[in-house]
């Protein structure tokens, strides 16, 4: 009798997963009217990409596929260059088909309605455009919003700087799109939608369900609003990679989260690979960055290595990240589970909401919110020249020529020992950055690199623990060791007057930017 119960369950369960498994089927189409609907006289699209998360398929020369589909599941097409995705009213791109008959489960915040039967025909229309070479996109990190009011500072912040911008495909927001409350998902979204471009989302650990029992459930919020938290693209010669990162719960026994991905993100990611040639760049975009401070476990590695495995045939390469509040880049080599001669390069981008909106509202009644490590909030901007790109940080609130903060003693005595040091913070430093200074017309001398956190941003934080009453606004987090600081000794063996250090910073990409810092010589006794 024993056996005999084994088979009928092990029969139940195997006939309950064949009727759960489908099949779906569609075409990806030309949209030469816009309607969103496969009409007489559109043309389906050979050899394009589609997926349900895990298989990666190709359409026939008719623009068919078909595809198997669990209870569970997202259809999405891989947009091949050359060609848009529709968007809606708000500029999200709409690129999936989300079947789950019966729903998501019960959460505090919304997920997904039941989409019933699946339809006989999953179809995805394309709109064709010029496949281009150059293009530009913007770059958010972590907006991050608790409240109304700092959807409002986001929006007149960051978004205001770019609404209605000129000369970029699209925008990508690297997750925690909200703090932990999912319906400021809506305000976020009227405020993004301002900027009149495409915009991807990726999913970060502030963007879950926190109730959900399973990693598995935990984004249904999320697909509801934006669709998958797992999918890909082509735009001009780059392959894009957008990655769920936030493992939740953990396995490990801890509680919380850790960044990593799944056996099914890594299947997924292998089999579009397939279709990927490899002269294109690869860009991979996830929120918590791959970076594994010393002594704290925040990203399983071994899941970084299996991600490098799968990479090692593609010598152009970059992955996005955000969720530190600071900005900072990793080089991987062959020390660091990287298979290619060049560095893997991590690009773990500054954020919009910077230190979490703190600091004492300026005139605008919006927080400084300089990050610990001193870059001050804003967001990137990546210029694709073919495989080829360079990396741009806008400060928010400044010009678009302000790379770098300079900080030093307005005074030093002359010819005498002070101790007195200029401090250079480009925003965008990495150890493939030269500072150098020239005083004097002295010549182009190196300042040397330091791991130790910028002194303004002590300052700022000082003001708030020896004031004797409560300041305004929110107390800034302590600072941190900053990656991209420079200093040298302030000269003091000049005329006594006033004297200007120009500052010249080289960065990665063999572009030069420049900086000023002026300061006065003085005879010591005033004499």
């Amino acid at each position: 009798m024993k056996h005999a119960g084994t088979l009928i369950v092990f029969f139940l369960l195997t006939v309950t997963g064949a009727l759960a498994q489908q099949t779906a089927k569609g075409t990806v189409f030309e949209d030469t009217n816009g309607n969103g609907q496969k009409e007489r006289g559109e043309s389906g699209v050979a050899s394009v990409a589609v997926s349900n998360g895990r298989d990666v398929v190709l359409t026939d020369d008719r623009g068919r596929y078909t595809l198997p589909v669990d209870d569970d599941d997202i259809l999405f097409v891989i947009k091949p260059s050359g060609y848009k995705l529709p968007t809606d009213d708000q500029n999200l791109p709409q690129f999936y088909y989300i079947h789950k008959p019966a729903g998501s489960p019960e959460l505090e915040y919304a997920g997904v309605e039941p989409t019933g039967p699946l339809p006989e025909s999953v179809d995805f229309p394309l709109i064709k455009t010029e496949k281009k070479q150059q293009f530009r996109m913007l770059v958010f990190g972590d907006p991050q919003p608790y409240t109304e009011q700092q959807v409002e500072y986001f929006d007149r912040d960051i978004v205001s700087e770019v609404a209605g911008i000129e000369g970029y495909d699209m925008g990508i927001t690297l997750g925690d799109i909200v703090g932990d409350d999912l319906d400021l998902f809506a305000p976020y979204i009227q405020s993004v939608a301002r900027a009149g471009i495409p915009w991807f989302h990726v999913y970060g650990n502030h963007d879950m369900n926190f109730d959900a029992e399973s990693d598995r459930f935990a984004d249904e919020t999320f697909e509801r609003v934006f669709g998958p938290a797992t999918y890909s693209f082509n735009h001009g010669q780059v392959h894009f990679i957008v990655l769920d990162d936030v493992v939740y719960p953990r396995s490990d026994g801890k509680s919380g989260y850790i960044g990593g991905f799944t056996d099914e993100q890594l299947t997924f990611l292998e089999n579009d690979l397939k279709h990927v040639s490899k002269d294109k760049l690869v860009v991979l975009a996830f929120h918590i960055p791959l970076i594994v401070p010393e002594g704290r476990r925040t990203f399983r590695i071994e899941d970084r290595s299996r991600l490098f495995d799968l990479l090692k045939d593609y010598p152009h390469t970059l992955s996005l990240s955000a969720h530190t509040h600071i900005q900072q880049f990793a080089f991987y080599g062959e020390d660091r589970g990287w298979h290619r001669e060049n560095p893997h390069i991590h690009y773990n981008v500054g954020t919009t909401s910077g230190d979490w909106w703190s600091g004492v509202p300026d005139e605008r009644g919006i927080p400084p919110t300089l990050m610990r490590d001193g870059t001050p909030n804003g967001y990137a901007i990546i210029n694709f020249t073919g495989n080829e790109f360079t990396l741009d940080y806008r400060a928010a609130g400044y010009e678009e020529s302000y790379r770098m903060s300079i900080w030093g003693p307005k005074v030093v005595p002359q010819d005498s020992w002070h101790g007195a040091e200029i401090f250079v913070n480009y925003f965008m430093g990495s150890e493939k950055t030269r500072v150098e200074y020239n005083v004097a017309n002295s010549g182009w001398r190196p300042m040397g690199k330091v791991e130790e956190s910028d002194p303004y941003v002590a300052q700022l934080r000082e003001k708030w623990d020896t004031s004797e009453s409560l300041l305004a606004g929110k107390r800034p987090s302590n600072p941190v060791t900053s990656t991209h600081l420079w200093s040298v000794g302030v000269p003091n063996n000049l005329p006594t007057g006033k004297h200007t250090v120009q500052i010249r910073v080289t960065d990665m990409f063999g572009r030069t930017f420049y900086g000023t810092f002026d300061y006065e010589v003085v005879r010591p006794g005033g004499n």
